[in-house]
């Protein structure tokens, strides 16, 4: 896949080198050529001086061809806007902006676009929402035999309650994260798009949470 990051700060650097080590294309885009000395010398993918929301600049770092897109620059305004010609603009599946307000994060993740506000940001956290991981493994207690899974709704699920998937699985939901505000479910919560649970499983069944999610129900969606 090719991916496209705006800002070449530490966030951006480190995604980008990420990437690339796991065999993606990656282009990144900064407004200061000096800033691209911390790819290092290994680092193989394109390098463009420009405005990250400018379409000249976006097509440059092939944009058009961009399976994703993460605008990480210190900007918020520049980062948001950026992210929304992105989707908007080039219809890029995967977009993700690292927002510094948290309460403007919550606004834009209302329109669709995964936001990581500053104080939870991590770059597995990022790199999580560009490869559209679904199930991730995000704590273990000490004893390792219980475990909390973050998931990511697959389409398959919009609609149907959660004690389904639950069942389906074996896990239990421990708490629902819906426009950028968690909830504890309740007994009749019906999942919705882009909700993302955290459930806590066992090893014996985290493999069945995998499939669960991935795979779409039996009956399709209600």
């Amino acid at each position: 896949m090719h991916v496209v990051v705006m800002g070449c700060g530490r966030v951006g650097s480190a995604i980008a080198r990420r990437l690339e080590e796991i065999g993606h294309s990656v282009a990144v885009i900064d407004q200061n050529a000096e800033a691209f000395r911390r790819l290092g010398p290994e680092f193989t993918g394109r390098q463009v001086t420009g405005l990250g929301f400018d379409r000249q600049t976006l097509l440059d770092a092939g944009i058009d061809a961009a399976g994703a897109f993460a605008a990480v620059s210190s900007g918020d305004n520049s980062n948001i806007i950026s992210a929304r010609v992105a989707r908007e603009t080039f219809g890029v599946q995967h977009v993700v902006a690292r927002i510094y307000d948290s309460k403007r994060a919550e606004v834009y993740e209302r329109m669709g676009i995964p936001s990581v506000a500053t104080v939870p940001w991590t770059v597995s956290r990022l790199m999580r929402e560009l490869l559209s991981v679904k199930v991730t493994e995000i704590w273990r207690e000490p004893t390792g035999k219980v475990l909390l899974m973050r998931v990511t709704v697959t389409d398959g699920w919009v609609g149907r309650p959660l004690a389904d998937l639950e069942k389906a699985s074996g896990a239990r939901a421990a708490w629902l994260v819906r426009f950028g505000e968690a909830q504890l479910p309740r007994p009749g919560t019906v999942l919705q798009s882009g909700d993302h649970l955290v459930v806590a499983a066992t090893d014996e069944i985290a493999g069945a949470v995998h499939d669960v999610v991935e795979n779409t129900p039996v009956g399709g969606q209600h």
